[in-house]
């Protein structure tokens, strides 16, 4: 069955999720159509396709045990130098997706892994373009903001295109509800071939 690239995030509702989305690729960078809007609580991770039943189990279970919170994000901030990147600031709810991710790559779970940089929940509005747009992008948002009630998170498969796509949404303190709308996966728990 091969292996698959997966993610886990907080998607930013609309509208905040498509304005920033739109923001983005106005800035130049050619991902922005391929990801949607989130604040990612585990980075693209390649998995054994076999094994995404019991990464939804672990998935579930990190779930049950979260409650909803205030998210909000205000202004900007940037990696740069050390990586290329901008993003919108999140303000309140940091502590929170900080415990999150902390549950999700729990060393005795599916997809236990070191991270290549310390935990910093954001959202990226620009990520590896031309250091002027990179420059725009953090002047342009700096005054952004966006609140709303996180209640619950996402899995998200690459797929061969670049292109991520919502395999399951898990509300807290319930069981995984299906993706709903043109993003969810027609294959359900299969492997692209």
């Amino acid at each position: 069955m091969g292996t698959v690239t997966i993610g886990v995030s907080i998607a930013v509702p609309e509208p905040h999720g498509s304005q920033l989305q739109e923001r983005r690729a106005g800035f130049g960078d050619p991902a922005a159509h391929g990801i949607p809007t989130h604040v990612t609580l585990l980075p693209p991770t390649e998995v054994e396709a076999r094994s995404l039943p019991s990464v939804e189990d672990h998935l579930e279970a990190v779930a049950a045990a979260g409650r909803n919170f205030a998210m909000r994000l205000a202004g900007t901030g940037t990696f740069r130098p050390l990586s290329p990147v901008v993003f919108v600031q999140v303000v309140e709810g940091a502590e929170a997706c900080t415990w999150l991710q902390k549950q999700v790559r729990d060393e005795s779970g599916p997809v236990a892994r070191e991270l290549q940089f310390p935990y910093h929940p954001h959202v990226t509005v620009a990520h590896g373009i031309a250091e002027e747009a990179m420059d725009r992008a953090y002047s342009e948002l700096a005054g952004y903001e966006a609140a709303w009630p996180c209640t619950g998170f996402a899995l998200y498969e690459q797929g061969a295109d670049g292109i991520w796509r919502k395999l399951r949404e898990f509300p807290f303190g319930g069981p995984a509800v299906p993706a709903q709308g043109p993003d969810r996966s027609k294959r359900g728990r299969q492997p692209a071939r």
